[in-house]
Protein backbone atom coordinates (compact mmCIF):
# COMPACT_ATOMS: atom_id res chain seq x y z
CA UNK A 1 0.00 0.00 0.00
CA UNK A 2 1.36 3.45 -0.86
CA UNK A 3 2.44 5.58 2.06
CA UNK A 4 0.21 8.29 0.58
CA UNK A 5 -2.74 6.22 1.84
CA UNK A 6 -1.66 6.93 5.39
CA UNK A 7 -4.14 9.56 6.57
CA UNK A 8 -2.42 10.31 9.87
CA UNK A 9 -1.21 13.84 10.47
CA UNK A 10 2.28 14.16 11.92
CA UNK A 11 2.80 17.11 14.26
CA UNK A 12 6.27 18.67 14.20
CA UNK A 13 7.29 21.31 16.72
CA UNK A 14 9.92 24.02 16.38
CA UNK A 15 11.37 25.60 19.51
CA UNK A 16 12.81 28.94 18.40
CA UNK A 17 15.56 30.39 20.55
CA UNK A 18 15.75 34.21 20.15
CA UNK A 19 18.42 35.01 17.60
CA UNK A 20 17.68 31.92 15.49
CA UNK A 21 18.52 32.12 11.78
CA UNK A 22 15.41 32.71 9.70
CA UNK A 23 16.92 30.90 6.69
CA UNK A 24 17.49 27.73 8.72
CA UNK A 25 13.94 27.84 10.07
CA UNK A 26 12.41 28.46 6.64
CA UNK A 27 14.50 25.71 5.04
CA UNK A 28 13.06 23.27 7.58
CA UNK A 29 9.42 24.38 7.56
CA UNK A 30 8.76 25.30 3.93
CA UNK A 31 9.18 21.72 2.63
CA UNK A 32 6.51 20.62 5.11
CA UNK A 33 4.14 23.30 3.85
CA UNK A 34 4.82 22.26 0.26
CA UNK A 35 4.22 18.62 1.19
CA UNK A 36 0.74 19.52 2.44
CA UNK A 37 -0.02 21.44 -0.78
CA UNK A 38 1.19 18.65 -3.03
CA UNK A 39 -0.68 16.01 -1.06
CA UNK A 40 -3.86 18.07 -1.21
CA UNK A 41 -4.40 17.59 2.49
CA UNK A 42 -2.69 18.15 5.80
CA UNK A 43 -0.05 15.50 6.37
CA UNK A 44 2.21 17.69 8.53
CA UNK A 45 1.05 20.05 11.24
CA UNK A 46 3.50 22.64 12.52
CA UNK A 47 3.62 24.12 16.01
CA UNK A 48 6.02 26.87 16.99
CA UNK A 49 7.23 27.41 20.54
CA UNK A 50 9.54 29.83 22.33
CA UNK A 51 11.11 29.78 25.81
CA UNK A 52 8.57 32.26 27.19
CA UNK A 53 5.67 31.80 24.77
CA UNK A 54 6.20 35.24 23.26
CA UNK A 55 7.04 35.83 19.58
CA UNK A 56 10.65 34.81 18.95
CA UNK A 57 12.89 37.32 17.20
CA UNK A 58 15.17 35.99 14.48
CA UNK A 59 18.70 37.26 13.89
CA UNK A 60 17.35 39.31 10.97
CA UNK A 61 14.76 41.05 13.16
CA UNK A 62 11.73 39.10 11.98
CA UNK A 63 9.45 37.99 14.83
CA UNK A 64 7.74 34.61 14.55
CA UNK A 65 4.59 34.02 16.57
CA UNK A 66 5.02 31.26 19.14
CA UNK A 67 3.29 29.56 22.04
CA UNK A 68 4.60 28.34 25.42
CA UNK A 69 6.83 25.28 25.47
CA UNK A 70 4.94 22.02 24.94
CA UNK A 71 3.52 20.38 28.04
CA UNK A 72 3.41 16.67 28.80
CA UNK A 73 1.44 14.64 26.28
CA UNK A 74 1.78 17.30 23.58
CA UNK A 75 1.30 14.78 20.79
CA UNK A 76 4.42 15.90 18.94
CA UNK A 77 6.07 13.36 16.68
CA UNK A 78 9.27 15.38 16.30
CA UNK A 79 10.56 18.51 18.02
CA UNK A 80 13.36 20.65 16.59
CA UNK A 81 15.21 23.29 18.59
CA UNK A 82 16.57 26.09 16.39
CA UNK A 83 19.27 28.39 17.74
CA UNK A 84 21.69 30.94 16.35
CA UNK A 85 24.10 33.52 17.69
CA UNK A 86 26.23 32.73 20.72
CA UNK A 87 25.93 29.54 22.80
CA UNK A 88 27.02 31.41 25.93
CA UNK A 89 23.77 33.37 25.70
CA UNK A 90 21.57 30.28 25.54
CA UNK A 91 20.64 30.05 29.22
CA UNK A 92 17.27 28.37 28.97
CA UNK A 93 16.94 25.67 31.67
CA UNK A 94 13.23 25.38 30.85
CA UNK A 95 14.10 24.46 27.26
CA UNK A 96 16.56 21.80 28.42
CA UNK A 97 13.95 20.37 30.80
CA UNK A 98 11.37 20.40 28.00
CA UNK A 99 13.70 18.54 25.61
CA UNK A 100 14.39 15.88 28.24
CA UNK A 101 10.68 15.46 28.94
CA UNK A 102 9.83 15.17 25.27
CA UNK A 103 12.58 12.59 24.84
CA UNK A 104 11.20 10.53 27.73
CA UNK A 105 7.82 10.57 26.00
CA UNK A 106 9.36 9.10 22.85
CA UNK A 107 9.35 12.29 20.79
CA UNK A 108 12.06 12.41 18.15
CA UNK A 109 14.39 15.31 19.07
CA UNK A 110 16.19 17.42 16.51
CA UNK A 111 18.51 20.40 16.50
CA UNK A 112 19.15 22.91 13.71
CA UNK A 113 22.17 25.22 13.39
CA UNK A 114 23.12 25.81 17.05
CA UNK A 115 20.24 23.64 18.30
CA UNK A 116 22.46 20.55 18.78
CA UNK A 117 24.39 22.52 21.44
CA UNK A 118 21.21 22.68 23.52
CA UNK A 119 20.58 19.00 22.87
CA UNK A 120 24.08 18.31 24.21
CA UNK A 121 23.42 20.51 27.25
CA UNK A 122 20.27 18.47 27.89
CA UNK A 123 22.31 15.26 27.78
CA UNK A 124 20.59 13.99 24.64
CA UNK A 125 23.62 13.45 22.41
CA UNK A 126 25.74 11.09 24.51
CA UNK A 127 26.88 8.21 22.34
CA UNK A 128 25.18 9.66 19.25
CA UNK A 129 26.42 10.60 15.81
CA UNK A 130 25.57 14.27 15.36
CA UNK A 131 26.55 17.50 13.69
CA UNK A 132 26.27 21.23 14.38
CA UNK A 133 26.91 24.37 12.35
CA UNK A 134 30.68 24.66 11.98
CA UNK A 135 30.60 28.12 13.62
CA UNK A 136 29.35 26.57 16.87
CA UNK A 137 31.56 23.47 16.81
CA UNK A 138 34.43 25.07 18.74
CA UNK A 139 32.19 26.17 21.61
CA UNK A 140 30.56 22.73 21.78
CA UNK A 141 33.91 20.93 21.89
CA UNK A 142 35.09 23.13 24.74
CA UNK A 143 31.84 22.82 26.72
CA UNK A 144 31.36 19.08 26.12
CA UNK A 145 34.82 17.54 25.56
CA UNK A 146 33.41 14.00 25.49
CA UNK A 147 31.29 14.82 22.43
CA UNK A 148 32.63 15.08 18.89
CA UNK A 149 30.39 16.55 16.17
CA UNK A 150 30.74 15.32 12.62
CA UNK A 151 31.51 17.71 9.80
CA UNK A 152 28.29 16.87 7.98
CA UNK A 153 25.25 18.72 6.68
CA UNK A 154 22.88 16.66 8.81
CA UNK A 155 22.86 13.42 10.77
CA UNK A 156 20.02 11.05 11.66
CA UNK A 157 20.83 8.67 14.50
CA UNK A 158 17.63 6.89 15.50
CA UNK A 159 15.46 9.34 17.40
CA UNK A 160 18.06 12.12 17.21
CA UNK A 161 18.31 14.44 14.21
CA UNK A 162 20.90 17.19 13.93
CA UNK A 163 21.51 19.67 11.13
CA UNK A 164 24.10 22.34 10.41
CA UNK A 165 21.49 24.91 9.40
CA UNK A 166 21.55 27.33 6.49
CA UNK A 167 20.01 25.53 3.52
CA UNK A 168 21.04 22.09 4.79
CA UNK A 169 17.52 21.54 6.28
CA UNK A 170 16.26 21.30 2.69
CA UNK A 171 18.37 18.15 2.31
CA UNK A 172 17.36 16.87 5.74
CA UNK A 173 13.65 17.37 5.10
CA UNK A 174 13.90 15.61 1.75
CA UNK A 175 15.14 12.52 3.62
CA UNK A 176 12.53 12.80 6.38
CA UNK A 177 9.69 13.27 3.91
CA UNK A 178 10.95 10.33 1.84
CA UNK A 179 11.13 8.26 5.02
CA UNK A 180 7.41 8.80 5.59
CA UNK A 181 5.90 9.46 2.15
CA UNK A 182 8.29 7.73 -0.23
CA UNK A 183 11.14 8.99 -2.47
CA UNK A 184 8.93 10.01 -5.41
CA UNK A 185 6.82 12.32 -3.26
CA UNK A 186 9.95 13.75 -1.59
CA UNK A 187 11.40 14.51 -5.02
CA UNK A 188 8.26 16.42 -5.96
CA UNK A 189 8.65 18.52 -2.81
CA UNK A 190 12.32 19.25 -3.55
CA UNK A 191 11.47 20.14 -7.14
CA UNK A 192 8.91 22.63 -5.82
CA UNK A 193 11.86 24.66 -4.47
CA UNK A 194 14.11 24.07 -7.51
CA UNK A 195 16.19 21.92 -5.17
CA UNK A 196 17.33 19.53 -7.85
CA UNK A 197 20.61 18.44 -6.22
CA UNK A 198 19.89 16.87 -2.84
CA UNK A 199 23.08 16.47 -0.83
CA UNK A 200 23.96 13.37 1.15
CA UNK A 201 24.00 13.70 4.97
CA UNK A 202 27.79 13.48 5.14
CA UNK A 203 28.35 16.19 2.50
CA UNK A 204 30.61 18.92 3.90
CA UNK A 205 29.22 22.10 5.42
CA UNK A 206 32.08 24.27 4.22
CA UNK A 207 33.98 24.66 0.99
CA UNK A 208 37.06 22.50 0.61
CA UNK A 209 40.44 23.68 1.88
CA UNK A 210 41.50 24.31 -1.71
CA UNK A 211 38.50 26.58 -2.28
CA UNK A 212 38.80 28.38 1.06
CA UNK A 213 42.52 29.11 0.71
CA UNK A 214 42.67 29.31 -3.08
CA UNK A 215 45.57 26.84 -3.33
CA UNK A 216 45.93 23.41 -4.90
CA UNK A 217 49.40 22.28 -3.87
CA UNK A 218 48.78 18.92 -2.11
CA UNK A 219 51.62 19.30 0.39
CA UNK A 220 50.55 22.80 1.40
CA UNK A 221 46.93 21.67 1.74
CA UNK A 222 48.05 18.85 4.05
CA UNK A 223 49.82 21.37 6.26
CA UNK A 224 46.85 23.75 6.34
CA UNK A 225 44.57 20.87 7.29
CA UNK A 226 46.91 19.87 10.12
CA UNK A 227 47.09 23.49 11.27
CA UNK A 228 43.31 23.53 11.70
CA UNK A 229 43.48 20.24 13.61
CA UNK A 230 46.28 21.22 16.03
CA UNK A 231 45.16 24.59 17.31
CA UNK A 232 45.63 23.75 21.00
CA UNK A 233 49.04 22.11 20.53
CA UNK A 234 50.73 23.68 17.49
CA UNK A 235 53.31 21.57 15.68
CA UNK A 236 56.84 22.72 14.86
CA UNK A 237 57.73 23.76 11.34
CA UNK A 238 59.97 20.71 10.91
CA UNK A 239 57.07 18.35 11.73
CA UNK A 240 54.82 20.17 9.27
CA UNK A 241 57.49 20.01 6.58
CA UNK A 242 57.64 16.23 6.99
CA UNK A 243 53.85 16.09 6.56
CA UNK A 244 54.20 18.06 3.31
CA UNK A 245 57.15 15.93 2.19
CA UNK A 246 59.41 18.97 1.73
CA UNK A 247 62.24 20.74 3.53
CA UNK A 248 61.49 23.52 6.00
CA UNK A 249 62.98 26.05 3.59
CA UNK A 250 60.75 24.84 0.77
CA UNK A 251 57.73 24.91 3.10
CA UNK A 252 58.43 28.58 3.75
CA UNK A 253 58.57 29.19 0.00
CA UNK A 254 55.22 27.46 -0.48
CA UNK A 255 53.53 29.76 2.05
CA UNK A 256 55.11 32.83 0.48
CA UNK A 257 54.35 31.79 -3.10
CA UNK A 258 50.77 30.53 -2.65
CA UNK A 259 49.44 32.53 0.30
CA UNK A 260 51.68 35.60 0.45
CA UNK A 261 52.44 35.01 4.11
CA UNK A 262 54.74 33.04 6.38
CA UNK A 263 54.24 29.68 8.03
CA UNK A 264 54.10 31.24 11.50
CA UNK A 265 51.77 34.06 10.53
CA UNK A 266 49.30 31.70 8.87
CA UNK A 267 49.33 29.31 11.82
CA UNK A 268 48.81 32.21 14.23
CA UNK A 269 45.96 33.59 12.10
CA UNK A 270 44.12 30.24 12.18
CA UNK A 271 44.53 30.01 15.96
CA UNK A 272 43.40 33.60 16.53
CA UNK A 273 40.32 33.11 14.34
CA UNK A 274 39.46 30.11 16.50
CA UNK A 275 40.03 32.20 19.63
CA UNK A 276 37.74 34.91 18.26
CA UNK A 277 34.94 32.37 17.80
CA UNK A 278 35.44 31.07 21.34
CA UNK A 279 35.32 34.59 22.77
CA UNK A 280 32.00 35.20 21.04
CA UNK A 281 30.39 31.85 21.74
CA UNK A 282 31.89 30.03 24.71
CA UNK A 283 31.78 30.78 28.44
CA UNK A 284 35.51 30.05 28.76
CA UNK A 285 37.62 32.74 30.43
CA UNK A 286 40.14 34.65 28.33
CA UNK A 287 42.95 32.72 30.06
CA UNK A 288 41.30 29.40 29.20
CA UNK A 289 40.88 30.48 25.58
CA UNK A 290 44.57 31.40 25.44
CA UNK A 291 45.44 27.86 26.51
CA UNK A 292 42.86 26.31 24.16
CA UNK A 293 44.47 28.08 21.21
CA UNK A 294 48.05 27.16 22.02
CA UNK A 295 49.43 30.38 23.46
CA UNK A 296 52.05 30.09 26.18
CA UNK A 297 50.73 32.99 28.25
CA UNK A 298 47.75 35.30 28.53
CA UNK A 299 49.93 38.33 27.79
CA UNK A 300 51.27 36.77 24.59
CA UNK A 301 47.75 35.84 23.49
CA UNK A 302 46.42 39.33 24.24
CA UNK A 303 49.29 40.98 22.37
CA UNK A 304 48.84 38.82 19.27
CA UNK A 305 45.06 39.21 19.34
CA UNK A 306 45.30 42.99 19.53
CA UNK A 307 47.81 43.04 16.66
CA UNK A 308 45.31 41.29 14.38
CA UNK A 309 41.94 42.62 15.57
CA UNK A 310 42.96 46.00 16.97
CA UNK A 311 41.22 45.37 20.31
CA UNK A 312 41.86 43.33 23.45
CA UNK A 313 40.25 39.88 23.75
CA UNK A 314 37.94 41.09 26.54
CA UNK A 315 36.72 43.92 24.32
CA UNK A 316 35.96 41.46 21.50
CA UNK A 317 33.80 39.46 23.89
CA UNK A 318 31.63 42.50 24.56
CA UNK A 319 31.08 43.45 20.92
Amino acid sequence: MSSLDNRNVQTIGFILIPGFALMSYASATEPLRAANLLAGREIYRLQVFSPDGAPSMSSSGVAVAAEPLPARGSGLGTAFVCAGGSPRDWRYPNVLACLRQLSREGVRIGGISGGPYLMAAAGLLDGRDFTIHWEHAAALLEAFPDLTPRQARFMIDGNRITCGGGIAPLDMMHVLIAERMGPDFARRVSDWYLHTEVNEPAAPQRASLAERYGVHHPGLLSVLERMEETIEMPLERAAMARIAGVTTRHLDRLFSMHLGTTFLDQYRKIRLQHAHRLLKQSPLSVSEIAVATGFSSLSHFSRMFRAVYGIAPREARLM
